[in-house]
C-alpha cells in the first residue's frame, strides 16, 4: 500500500508570500499546489491616477527589481505615444537595468540558493564542511564577498539614477539627467572592479576563457583544466549540485518565454544575441522549437485564483484584477493568476533567455539531459558573463555630452505595453489612458509565470509541475523542495515553514543560522 503524506511549506517574500503544499507518495512528490497568500492590488491602485504616476509607484512593487518595473512603466508610456528615446538614453537605461540583474543573479545564487547546500540534510556528503565555510548564511566566505561586491556595483545605478532602489530617473523621451565625464569614469571603474572579482572568485577564469565553454563536454573539461576553475564559486557549486542530483530535479513543462530586452542603439558596437534589435531576443520555445513572440498569445486564467474577472482567460490589456474570495471554494487557492502563452505554462528568466539566444552551452545541456534545477541555476550564475561585456561597451560609448532626452508629445488617451527582460524574466505592464489618466493597469511579473496556480484545464503552474517527481528524504526537513522552488528565484528569502493538518508546528530553516 502506498504511503501518502501531505505537507505545507509557506515560502515568504515571493512577490508577497507563497504557500506550497505537496503530496508525497512513498517519499516522492506526486501533487503540488502553489498558493500566493497576499493580495497587493497595485493594478487597482493605479486606476484614476495621472498617466505618469506609474513611474513613481510601480518601482515600489519590488525592492530588488525596482529598475525593471521602472523600465516597464516608461516603455508602456513610450509605446502608447510612439516615442523613441535618444540612443544615449537607451545606453543608460540598459546599463542600469543590467547592473541590477548582476546583483540579483549573484545574491540569489549564493545568498538564497547555495545556502541549502549547508543544510544538515547533506552533512554526510564530502563537500559539506566546505559548503558551510563558503555558503553558510550570514557567515559564509562567498556570501560575505557577494554582499560586498554587489553593494559596490549597485553604486552605478545610484550614480545614473540618483538612488537605488526605487529610482524614477526614466521618463518618456529618455532620462532626467545626463551623467558627466567624472561620473562615467566612476561607473567604468566600478564595473571593471566587479568584473575582476567575478572572474577571479566566481568564475575562476577570464570571461574570454568562459566563452569557449560551449558544450557539456567542454564544461567537464573546464572543471578539470585548472584548480581555479573547479574551486571557483561556480565550479564548487556545480560539483556539489551534481553530487546531490540537482541535474535530475525540477524539469517543469519544457516551455520557455522571453519578452526580449535591452534595445541596441543603431550606432552601437554591441550586437544582439539573436542578431536582432534587442540584446536579449524575444520568443517562445516548446522544447527546442523556437518561434517569434506573439504578444497577443499572452493571457491570464483565474480558474484557481481569488478573482472575478470573468469566466474566460483574458489578455492583460483586458484584465480587471477584481478580487473575490469567499473562503469556501476549494477550486480557488491563490491570489496569483495563472499566466499562459498560447494556453501553455511557460518558464522565463535566464534559462529561457539563453534558449532564445541559442547559447551553445545551455542548449547542449538541455539536449543532453533536459531542463533541471541545475541547468536553470547555472544559467543564472553565468549570465553576468554575458551582460558584463555589453555594459562595458555601452559605458565606453557614452561621453560627458551625451544627449539623453527629447521632449515628447504624450497622448492623452490610448493603450500601451512595456515588455522587458527583468532579472527573474519576462515582466509586462499593460496600460490604458483616457483624458490623461489611467483607466487600466495590469502587471504580470516573472514570479506570476512561475508560481501561478492551475488553469481551467487543470494544467499545473510551472513550479507545481517542476516539483512532480521530487524525492523527499525527510518530510521534517524537505530541503529537496527548496532546491527546486528556489531555482526559479521566486523573490524569496530562505526561511521556510512546515505545516501539518492545517497547523504550523515547526519552522524549517533551509540554510539559515539556528
Amino acid at each position: 500500500m502506498a504511503h501518502v503524506v501531505q505537507i505545507g511549506v509557506p515560502l515568504n517574500r515571493v512577490e508577497g508570500d507563497l504557500d506550497l503544499r505537496v503530496e508525497l507518495t512513498d517519499g516522492v512528490v506526486t501533487e503540488a499546489w502553489c498558493s500566493g497568500t497576499m493580495y497587493r492590488g497595485f493594478e487597482r491602485m493605479m486606476v484614476g491616477r495621472d498617466a505618469l504616476d506609474g513611474l513613481v509607484i510601480t518601482p515600489r512593487i519590488c525592492g530588488m527589481c525596482t529598475t525593471a518595473h521602472l523600465t516597464a512603466a516608461v516603455t508602456a508610456l513610450e509605446h502608447l505615444g510612439g516615442i523613441t528615446p535618444p540612443p544615449d538614453a537607451l545606453r543608460l537605461r540598459n546599463v542600469a537595468l543590467m547592473v541590477e540583474d548582476l546583483q540579483n543573479d549573484l545574491r540569489h545564487g549564493f545568498l538564497m540558493y547555495a545556502g541549502d547546500l549547508a543544510n544538515p540534510r547533506w552533512s554526510a556528503e564530502p563537500f559539506y564542511p566546505e559548503a558551510q565555510r563558503r555558503f553558510a548564511p550570514f557567515a559564509g566566505e562567498t556570501v560575505i564577498e557577494v554582499l560586498r561586491e554587489t553593494k559596490h556595483v549597485l553604486e552605478v545605478v545610484a550614480i545614473l539614477g540618483g538612488q537605488w532602489p526605487h529610482s524614477s530617473f526614466m521618463v518618456p523621451g529618455g532620462v532626467v539627467s545626463a551623467p558627466g565625464s567624472a561620473e562615467l569614469v566612476q561607473c567604468r571603474l566600478l564595473v571593471h572592479a566587479f568584473r575582476q572579482w567575478y572572474e577571479q572568485r566566481i568564475l575562476g577564469c577570464s570571461l574570454e576563457r568562459w566563452q569557449d565553454v560551449r558544450s557539456a563536454d567542454d564544461l567537464d573539461a573546464w572543471l578539470d583544466e585548472s584548480p581555479h576553475h573547479g574551486d571557483g564559486a561556480i565550479g564548487f557549486w556545480l560539483r556539489c549540485a551534481r553530487a546531490i542530483g540537482l541535474d535530475r530535479l525540477g524539469a517543469g513543462h519544457g516551455n520557455y518565454l522571453s519578452y526580449g530586452g535591452f534595445p541596441v542603439p543603431d550606432d552601437s558596437a554591441v550586437r544582439g544575441l539573436g542578431g536582432g534589435s534587442s540584446f536579449i531576443p524575444a520568443g517562445f520555445a516548446s522544447g527546442d522549437h523556437v518561434r517569434a513572440l506573439d504578444e497577443a498569445s499572452i493571457a491570464e486564467d483565474i480558474a484557481s485564483s481569488w478573482y472575478d474577472d470573468g469566466p474566460e482567460p483574458r489578455h492583460p490589456s483586458q484584465g480587471k484584477t477584481k478580487p473575490y474570495a469567499t473562503g469556501h471554494e476549494g477550486a480557488r487557492y491563490s491570489w496569483a493568476k495563472a499566466p499562459r502563452y498560447a494556453g501553455l505554462s511557460a518558464e522565463t528568466g535566464p534559462l529561457a533567455e539563453m534558449v532564445m539566444g541559442a547559447n551553445p552551452l545551455i542548449t547542449d545541456l538541455l539536449a543532453a539531459s533536459g531542463p533541471s534545477a541545475l541547468t536553470r541555476q547555472l544559467a543564472r550564475l553565468v549570465r553576468p558573463a554575458v551582460l558584463l561585456p555589453a555594459i562595458e561597451t555601452w559605458l565606453a560609448e557614452l561621453r560627458g555630452d551625451a544627449r539623453c532626452y527629447e521632449r515628447p508629445e504624450l497622448p492623452v488617451e490610448g493603450e500601451g505595453r512595456g515588455l522587458v527582460a527583468a532579472a527573474r524574466g519576462a515582466l509586462g505592464h499593460w496600460i490604458r489612458v483616457a483624458e490623461g489618466r489611467l483607466t487600466a493597469y495590469q502587471i504580470i511579473t516573472p514570479t506570476g509565470w512561475h508560481a501561478g496556480p492551475r488553469d481551467a484545464g487543470g494544467q499545473r503552474g510551472y513550479t507545481e509541475e517542476a516539483l512532480i517527481g521530487t524525492p523527499v528524504a525527510d518530510p521534517d526537513n524537505p530541503v529537496e523542495l527548496g532546491h527546486v522552488v528556489r531555482s526559479f528565484d521566486h523573490c524569496m528569502v530562505c526561511t521556510v515553514h512546515l505545516v501539518r493538518s492545517g497547523q504550523r508546528d515547526r519552522t524549517i530553516r533551509f540554510g539559515l543560522a539556528p
